[in-house]
C-alpha cells in the first residue's frame, strides 16, 4: 500500500539529497591553475608614474653625458670621409671649442641631435622594461632582453639616426657641393649598421653578462661585474664589422655614381679599406661612451631609482 502524504495541503515537497551524493574538494592542479591565471591577470601598477619618470630621468642622464663627445666624433668622421679636413684636425678643433666655449657645443644642433638619438633610444628601452614588468607582474627593476626590446630600441634608434645622419651629411659633406637627397642605399646601409649596434648594446649584455660572471674569479668579480664588462665590450667589438657599412654608406652619398663621373664598386671598397682602420678606432671611441658609459649610467641610475621605489612603504 502507498505511503500516505502527511504534509499540510498547499506546501511544496521538501527536496531530499540522494544518499550517495558526495561533494569532492578541488584538485591541487585546478587550484594551481587558478592561482596562475590570477597572477597572469594581475598587473604591477605600483608607483607606475614615478617609474616612468625614472625611465625618463635615467635616459636623460645618459644622453646628456654622451652627447658632447659623440657629437664631436660623429662630425669628425663625416668631415674626414668627405675630405673637408682630417679626422685628427677636426677632433682637436672641436675639443678646443668644447673646453673654451662649452655653451657653443651644448646649444648646437649636433649636440641636440645626439642627445635626442641616445636619450630617445634609452628611453624606449627603459619604458619597454617598465611595460613588461607591469604586464607580467614582475619587479620594477627587472630588465628584459628579448625580441620586443630589440625591435623597439632599433625602431627608435634607426628613426632618429636616419634624420641625424641626413643632417650631418649635409652639414659636414664635401665642400662646395650643395646638399642633395640621401640615397636609399645609404639609408639601408646605415639601418643595418644601427641594428648590429643595438643588438650588441641592449640584447647581448643581459644574456652574456651572467655567463661571464660565472667564469670570473672571485677577486675580479668583486671589482667589476660581467654585465658591465660586456656592456663596454660588445658594442665596441661590433664596430669592426659595422664600420665598413658606415663608410660605404657615406661614400655612396659623397660620390654618387653618375654618367659623367662613374664610380665602380672596386673604387668604393678601396676607399672603405683606406679609411677602415682609423674610422673603426674612432667609432669604437665613439661607441664606448655612447653605449658603454651611457648604457652603464642608464642602467645603474634606473636600477637605483627602481630599487628605492620597490622598498618604499
Amino acid at each position: 500500500m502507498a505511503e500516505r502524504d502527511t504534509r499540510p495541503e498547499g506546501l511544496a515537497p521538501v527536496p531530499v539529497a540522494p544518499p550517495d551524493l558526495k561533494i569532492s574538494p578541488p584538485s591541487p592542479l585546478a587550484l594551481a591553475q587558478k592561482v596562475d591565471m590570477e597572477a597572469k591577470t594581475t598587473w604591477n601598477t605600483r608607483n607606475l608614474g614615478p617609474r616612468l619618470g625614472a625611465d625618463l630621468f635615467s635616459a636623460a642622464c645618459a644622453g646628456t653625458l654622451v652627447a658632447p663627445l659623440v657629437s664631436i666624433i660623429d662630425r669628425s668622421i663625416m668631415e674626414n670621409a668627405s675630405g673637408r679636413r682630417g679626422l685628427g684636425d677636426c677632433v682637436r678643433s672641436c675639443l678646443k671649442e668644447l673646453f673654451l666655449r662649452p655653451h657653443h657645443v651644448v646649444f648646437s644642433k649636433p649636440f641636440a641631435l645626439i642627445f635626442a638619438l641616445y636619450g630617445g633610444t634609452y628611453l624606449t628601452a627603459n619604458t619597454l622594461d617598465t611595460a613588461s614588468s607591469t604586464v607580467h607582474n614582475r619587479p620594477a627593476s627587472e630588465v628584459t632582453a628579448g625580441t620586443a626590446k630589440f625591435a623597439a630600441s632599433s625602431a627608435a634608434n634607426i628613426g632618429i639616426c636616419m634624420y641625424k645622419d641626413q643632417v650631418f651629411a649635409r652639414m659636414f659633406g664635401p665642400p662646395g657641393v650643395s646638399p642633395r637627397p640621401v640615397p636609399a642605399l645609404t639609408y639601408a646601409l646605415f639601418t643595418l649598421r644601427d641594428c648590429m649596434t643595438i643588438f650588441a648594446s641592449f640584447n647581448v649584455p643581459p644574456r652574456l653578462g651572467p655567463w661571464l660572471n660565472g667564469r670570473m674569479g672571485e677577486e675580479l668579480a668583486n671589482k667589476v661585474s660581467g654585465l658591465t664588462v660586456v656592456q663596454f665590450a660588445a658594442p665596441a667589438m661590433v664596430q669592426l664589422a659595422s664600420t665598413p657599412l658606415h663608410l660605404l654608406g657615406l661614400d655612396v652619398y659623397n660620390r654618387p655614381n653618375a654618367a659623367a663621373t662613374p664610380v665602380s664598386w672596386a673604387d668604393r671598397w678601396r676607399s672603405v679599406a683606406k679609411n677602415w682602420g682609423i674610422s673603426t678606432m674612432a667609432r669604437i671611441c665613439r661607441i664606448i661612451p655612447a653605449y658603454g658609459v651611457g648604457g652603464v649610467v642608464n642602467r645603474k641610475v634606473r636600477l637605483s631609482l627602481m630599487d628605492k621605489m620597490e622598498t618604499a612603504p
